[in-house]
């Protein structure tokens, strides 16, 4: 059975067999994640691997510079509206492109600048299922040279239904008509292990779908798998669900796979552990029940 909206993916040889089309706009949004002297990891551009080998006639995206607003404690917090639907007409993309994203590593990457680019009600938008390594595996040409898209102009208005803030959370936290859903692995939900945010554990009453349940080898399992995992989690009921995780990235995904099977209330807590644990009056609980 096929998704509710397949054309939220693009397979490789989909891909390569439209390279040509004048309106079609295709970029690497590759973020690298490197280890920080401080512990963990720092976040840093893909451009050095992009300069290296990239699908031909691709322009590279910047997610950390150009997508996002620098000036906020919190990394990769969404820029305001007029300011990111800028950011994209600057990258190249009007109301007629037809936009595919890519990323050489995580496909959160790629789901993140989808869902930055649907909320800002743009309609023809999808990923390389699998990204580089689905180009390569297919047996299609890199490139090393160069490329970018004229800048353009368009107007839009965002749905604004599909970011939530840490106000809606605290709200939805003890309201059973709200599904909460945290992204990360269960050891980081559950609070074990060595990665934290922090503080340990997760919100109050949220649920675990670790988003890495909904991909195989970078791309995302078939529509049976994601539903199934979904609604067993009860994603696919009537109510409104927001996705969380650590930074707004990983939940994307979680948030894009119930796009892809028709579930349309969500949304996603932009500032997600990284804002939450910095107040230290919101509760967390740990262990592996919500």
């Amino acid at each position: 059975m096929p998704y509710t909206h397949p054309e939220y993916l693009i397979s490789a040889p989909a891909l390569s067999s439209k390279l040509k089309n004048p309106n079609l706009r295709v970029f690497d949004v590759s973020i690298q994640l490197a280890p920080n002297p401080k512990g963990g990891y720092k976040a840093e551009s893909g451009q050095k691997i992009y300069d290296e080998a990239h699908l031909p006639g691709a322009a590279f995206l910047n997610q950390i510079e150009q997508l996002s607003d620098t000036n906020s404690p919190f990394g990769f917090t969404r820029l305001a509206d007029d300011q990111l639907i800028q950011a994209f007409a600057d990258a190249g993309i009007d109301a007629d492109s037809d936009v595919v994203f890519y990323s050489s590593g995580m496909t959160m990457w790629t789901t993140r600048a989808w869902w930055l680019l649907h909320y800002c009600g743009h309609k023809q938008v999808a990923i390389l299922d699998g990204g580089l390594k689905a180009w390569r595996s297919a047996g299609l040409e890199c490139s090393s040279e160069p490329a970018s898209y004229p800048s353009a102009s368009w107007s839009s208005k965002a749905l604004a239904q599909h970011f939530v803030d840490q106000e809606a959370v605290v709200s939805a936290m003890n309201n059973s008509g709200i599904c909460t859903v945290n992204a990360l692995s269960p050891d980081v939900y559950a609070g074990r292990g060595d990665h934290h945010y922090g503080r340990r554990g997760h919100i109050p009453n949220s649920i675990n779908v670790f988003y890495d349940s909904l991909l195989e080898e970078g791309r995302f399992r078939s529509e049976e798998v994601v539903r199934q995992t979904l609604t067993q989690a009860g994603m696919l009921d009537d109510r409104p669900v927001i996705a969380y995780c650590g930074g707004g990235i990983s939940a994307t995904i979680d948030a894009f796979a119930c796009l892809l099977v028709g579930k349309e209330n969500v949304a996603v807590y932009d500032g997600s552990m990284s804002e939450w644990v910095k107040n230290e009056s919101l509760p967390l609980v740990e262990g592996s029940e919500p």
